[in-house]
């Protein structure tokens, strides 16, 4: 993958190629292996490069063979090898990108929607003056912009885009969007102006300004005809094998993550299919503490498929002394504490690979979380008012024993007031009382004007909803920029075109089938996999955080958080802050959630601002 930048000026001067540069810099990582600038007049690209297809050529930004239209492209086109029979064009590469002119040049824009892969772009057509932003159907690879009278900028990345503004300030409404979720949705940030474009989605943007973003994709509807549990089964198994085949193209070395889970052993079982001769590399991160670690699962699933397996375990001091650079490198609060050993993941398979494969999107896919077999009692709790189900909340919430956890969260999530809240609410640190009652600023309604309309069941409904929202907005963001930190290309196979459609057309209840979860992707891992690892519970990496913030991390907690010079104490109410860390301190209750997502947005506010 590789990092874009571009400008688009509307005040008729020229664009300032000091400037891109400035901005392409902080996008080093991104591309180690080349950059790359073009300018004309009031517009201009910047790249940075990691090769990873054609490797001699396909530099960037590129020109069309006739001059007339100049692209800078994050990501890898899939289907390039079809789409280069498909479309006549004088093509002076062997790569992908220039595929992406030779759609252009046959359909206009509408030929971006043929596109499968990853990808974020710009593409300026000096026929009509046109610049069009483009981003893939589900949100892998991101794409930010700014725009105000004078000029519009993008990048891949919020930091490269710093540079550009006049002044940048924190975007105080924002602030009940990441308390919400632990990330702030498409199409806000919380950077006051920088704007973050849809998955799916292009942006036209003309020589006076920009048009609505417009959805180039949809999500299909359940099929009325589904087909019967064992043709779900062998679609699901052949579909998914074409999409591992077509992420494994690549001019250098591709491995793969291995939890020891379902998803990333089946995408490994299915890799080693594919690759007898060559083998597979794997690489795995976990704890050192044996409650938490999949090591032993990992371990088992390298064993039984011969791959050549690598690990690293994440150590409390690997916290303390990332914790600054990943937020950096994030533009945002480190949502999650595995995103630290997501990026020790990708330090250690940087090492021998350029390209990995992973198995994120199974679960919002396919029915994966433990919400999922309850979306019915969540799509039937909105029977109830929202005061007598907050009121039953409270009152057992109070008698629950601190390990509970779970069942804590379905009672929040339950007592929301609409059905996209209660979504929400499974993922969410705090409820929408209390965030209302903790903010002291401004809040704004989340901009669902871009979503899919939901239809369908109430599983149906859920899932089209994890897939627009905490799958883009908070995993695959995190996937891409730890991967990207160490200059490291993620693929995840799962989130093929062809798999995102099959999944949406087949019924729900083949996905969680007799209370069973993934039920679909569970009966294909079984043609590979011992019923052992198919159907043992998920553990996922686990942090400690609970012992950390009444030890280690307590006084840290307690200065960041309550200090009259923290930006919490600017914008969330002080008494509120402190009984929640009291209720920590206290044993009575687990709060590290909720702790860690406040100190990650302090740690934020500290790296760009303080």
């Amino acid at each position: 993958m590789c990092g874009i930048v571009g400008i688009r000026r509307f005040d008729g001067s020229n664009v300032d190629t000091e400037l891109l540069r400035a901005m392409t810099s902080r996008l080093t990582h991104r591309g180690p292996n080349a950059e790359g600038y073009w300018s004309n007049g009031p517009i201009g690209f910047g790249h940075r490069r990691l090769s990873i297809i054609d490797l001699a050529g396909s530099s960037q930004p590129m020109a069309s063979a006739d001059g007339v239209r100049h692209l800078t492209f994050n990501g890898e086109i899939l289907n390039y090898r079809d789409l280069r029979r498909r479309f006549s064009y004088p093509y002076q590469s062997d790569g992908d990108t220039e595929t992406i002119l030779a759609c252009y040049a046959a359909r206009g824009a509408a030929g971006l929607a043929v596109l499968e892969g990853q990808f974020a772009l710009g593409l300026h057509d000096a026929c009509d003056g046109s610049l069009w932003l483009a981003r893939d159907r589900v949100g892998i690879l991101p794409l930010y912009y700014y725009v105000d009278a004078n000029f519009l900028a993008f990048a891949s990345e919020i930091k490269a885009l710093l540079p550009a503004l006049p002044a940048f300030r924190v975007d105080s409404c924002s602030l009940d969007a990441y308390l919400r979720q632990r990330a702030v949705p498409a199409p806000y940030t919380l950077f006051e102006g920088i704007r973050k474009l849809p998955p799916a989605h292009l942006l036209r943007v003309g020589e006076r300004g920009i048009e609505q973003p417009r959805r180039y994709w949809h999500f299909p509807a359940p099929n009325h005809r589904p087909p019967s549990p064992k043709e779900a089964v062998e679609q699901v198994a052949t579909t998914l094998r074409e999409a591992v085949a077509t992420a494994l193209v690549a001019d250098v070395p591709v491995g793969a993550y291995l939890s020891g889970g379902v998803d990333s052993s089946l995408i490994v079982a299915i890799m080693s299919e594919l690759r007898q001769s060559r083998g597979v590399q794997t690489f795995s991160a976990g704890f050192g503490d044996p409650r938490y670690d999949e090591f032993p699962y990992a371990r088992q699933v390298s064993q039984l498929l011969g791959t050549e397996h690598h690990e690293v375990s994440v150590t409390p001091d690997d916290f303390r002394a990332l914790w600054h650079r990943l937020t950096w490198h994030r533009d945002a609060p480190i949502s999650e504490p595995a995103d630290i050993a997501v990026f020790r993941l990708a330090e250690l398979a940087r090492r021998s690979v350029t390209v990995v494969l992973s198995g994120e999107g199974s679960d919002e896919m396919f029915g994966g979380y433990p919400k999922h077999r309850f979306a019915k009692v969540s799509s039937l709790a909105g029977v109830l008012p929202a005061k007598l189900r907050s009121a039953m909340q409270r009152a057992i919430e109070w008698r629950l024993p601190p390990a509970a956890t779970r069942l804590r969260i379905a009672l929040r999530a339950l007592a929301e007031p609409d059905e996209t809240s209660r979504f929400r609410g499974w993922f969410s640190p705090f409820t929408t009382a209390e965030r209302h009652a903790m903010l002291l600023a401004g809040t704004r309604p989340p901009d669902a004007s871009w979503l899919q309309e939901p239809a369908g069941d109430a599983l149906h409904r859920m899932l089209l909803f994890d897939m627009q929202s905490w799958l883009p907005d908070n995993l695959l963001e995190r996937g891409d920029r730890m991967s990207m930190a160490a200059s490291l290309e993620l693929r995840p196979p799962f989130l093929d075109r062809r798999m995102l459609e099959l999944a949406f057309s087949l019924p729900s209840s083949l996905k969680v089938h007799k209370s069973t979860s993934k039920w679909l992707i569970k009966q294909v891992a079984l043609r590979y996999l011992p019923e052992s690892i198919v159907n043992r519970r998920k553990v996922g990496f686990r942090v400690p955080l609970d012992d950390w913030f009444r030890d280690g991390l307590e006084a840290f907690a307690w200065d960041s958080l309550t200090s009259q010079a923290s930006f919490a104490s600017t914008v969330f109410d002080r008494a509120l802050v402190r009984q929640l860390l009291e209720r920590h301190r206290s044993g009575r209750v687990n709060e590290e959630t909720r702790i860690w997502t406040l100190l990650c947005l302090e740690v934020w506010y500290q790296e760009f601002f303080g």
